[in-house]
């Protein structure tokens, strides 16, 4: 009877193959790696991480997970490979009350913030000195609208009366004081925005957005965020080609 307990009470085989770095080894920017990665972590199952180098991806990867590139996961032997899948399976797979739910309550937690990568993308490759202010005014606006929904108070906030005073909500992330799959799909892009457009457009993220420094302000206090990000370094080595230099 203990055995059959016990054996109940282990956690599944989960290993995750995430982007390796330029030497081989270490982490490397991708933020989708780094949303499983987190997931995974706030879930509090054990599992494995395994870094693939996509210049020489050994064999026995390419015969796991044939034409994909990581992220991707094996669940008990089951590989998955679509990220926004796995989301799903895991949140099924690990449910309380072993495992916490990540999913967030307000919908519009899922979606805040979800136009800021692309913003930014057309901001950094850009080329043409008359498109520049055009675009970082785009890439703000998308700030704004982000650091107004961290601002506005929850609908379970003004119901509670908690956290929420004339300076607004004063919540540590997108859906309330606990990070969710939603702070999981969305933090790691920021993190990239803050630090490619300081190094390629010495860019600074307005201090006014006070709601959004505090959001990546509680986020690097949590290790489940800054333990799985890539290094500066290295982010900023996968935006040297990407990153336009201006013209004259």
């Amino acid at each position: 009877m203990t055995d059959i307990a016990a054996e109940e009470d282990k956690d599944p085989d989960i290993e995750l193959f995430v982007k390796a770095g330029s030497d081989g080894e270490t982490i490397g920017n991708c933020p989708f790696s780094q949303r499983l990665f987190m997931i995974l972590w706030l879930k509090g199952v054990a599992f494995n991480v395994t870094t693939v180098d996509l210049k020489r991806k050994p064999l026995d990867l390419h015969n796991l997970a044939p034409g994909t590139h990581p992220p991707f996961l094996t669940f008990e032997g089951d590989v998955r490979t679509d990220v926004n899948k796995i989301e799903e399976y895991l949140e099924e797979m690990l449910p309380p009350p072993k495992y916490p739910k990540l999913a967030a309550r307000n919908h519009e937690s899922n979606t805040a913030g979800n136009d800021i990568f692309s913003k930014f993308s057309a901001y950094v490759k850009n080329t043409k000195p008359e498109n520049h202010k055009a675009l970082e005014k785009s890439l703000n606006k998308a700030l704004a609208k982000l650091d107004q929904y961290l601002l506005s108070p929850l609908p379970e906030e003004v119901q509670e009366g908690s956290h929420v005073s004339d300076r607004g909500s004063a919540r540590k992330f997108l859906d309330g004081d606990l990070l969710t799959l939603a702070d999981c799909n969305l933090l790691p892009k920021l993190h990239v925005v803050k630090v490619v457009a300081k190094k390629y457009r010495n860019y600074d993220i307005p201090e006014e957005f006070r709601g959004l420094w505090r959001y990546l302000g509680n986020a690097y206090s949590r290790d489940e965020f800054t333990h799985t990000c890539a290094a500066d370094g290295e982010i900023e080595l996968a935006y040297e080609d990407v990153a336009k230099r201006l013209g004259k």
